[in-house]
């Protein structure tokens, strides 16, 4: 068997969370290596455009931001490589983490930004319009639909609240809920003045059931409703249907997770793994921004460090 690779943080993920924290703790000569088994910026890379991200006042690529990340956190000395992490483990002198692809790493400090998935409805279209027609975030993009017609689908807290935020840009939303709405009172409250007031027409027990497009633009969706089609015309998607934690590889560690798979942690962002920390959206309690996973991740680099230099953890 090969010898572990040894490092003195290992960061699982890197999206923006992981690489803001990778700046901090590469600057601090504290070798880091980022183990990402997809794309580097996470859902950050594949998001079309971001507007509100601090300090680009035009907006930029997801893709872009992504890039200036990487290339950033890699000046310092960041050590990125491609692997899926399947177990962590710790040790009394350290922490063992251990890819699909049997290599072995040993490190003093763990940080888990693996981030989350929007849940798909898995319907036609969906995939080839993501990011073009097809969202999942309504801070990120929903003002991209000033005066359009948009299409929201989902009928819990999530949607109702995004749909209702919707409303500040659109000319009108036609809301698809496949069973009955299951959101709080109060969001029952407001989501009933938004339909009086014709900002939104809620259909209830209709499926979403495609997603179809003309030279590469939304046009409409097809569902159904009591077994008859019916279509949509719509200028966009917004998907409301949950969030995944990427903690599938935890399941047989002690890393504690919430009733809906994130990770919890204390108020130093440590896990219930002494050494091993979480921050960004794969953190239960995240508010699933940029910025504030950015901002989580530069505080769990700090926490880190304090956590490294303590003589107890040595």
């Amino acid at each position: 068997m090969s010898k572990a690779v040894k490092t003195d943080v290992i960061m699982i993920g890197a999206g923006p969370s992981a690489l803001a924290a990778a700046v901090y703790t590469t600057r601090e000569d504290i070798k880091t290596t980022l183990l990402e088994k997809g794309v580097v910026g996470g859902l950050a890379a594949i998001t079309d455009q971001v507007d509100n991200y601090p300090g680009f006042p035009e907006g930029v690529t997801g893709l872009d931001l992504a890039d200036k990340l990487e290339k950033q956190a890699e000046r310092f000395g960041a050590d990125i490589q491609y692997g899926e992490v399947v177990s962590i483990e710790r040790h009394s002198g350290h922490i063992e983490v251990k890819t699909v692809d049997g290599t072995e790493y040993e490190a003093k400090a763990v940080l888990i930004a693996t981030g989350s998935d929007y849940k798909k409805i898995g319907v036609p279209g969906e995939e080839e319009f993501y990011g073009r027609g097809v969202h999942y975030c309504a801070t990120c993009d929903g003002a991209f639909y000033r005066d359009k017609r948009l299409v929201v689908v989902g009928g819990g807290n999530s949607a109702i609240q995004e749909a209702l935020f919707l409303t500040r840009f659109t000319s009108h939303i036609d809301l698809l809920v496949r069973s009955e709405i299951r959101a709080s009172e109060v969001l029952q409250h407001e989501l009933d003045k938004a339909v009086k007031d014709k900002k939104i027409t809620v259909h209830l027990k209709t499926t979403t059931d495609e997603i179809v497009g003309v030279d590469g633009k939304v046009v409409k969706v097809i569902g159904t409703h009591d077994g008859h089609k019916k279509e949509f015309e719509t200028d966009g998607v917004f998907v409301f249907v949950g969030l995944l934690p990427n903690t599938q590889f935890l399941t047989e560690s002690k890393v504690e997770l919430d009733e809906t798979g994130f990770i919890k942690t204390d108020e130093n962002l440590q896990t219930s793994i002494n050494g091993v920390f979480a921050s960004g959206d794969v953190r239960s309690g995240a508010t699933m921004q940029i910025a504030s996973a950015v901002g989580e991740g530069a505080t769990a680099a700090l926490k880190i460090r304090e956590y490294l230099e303590n003589p107890k953890n040595k």
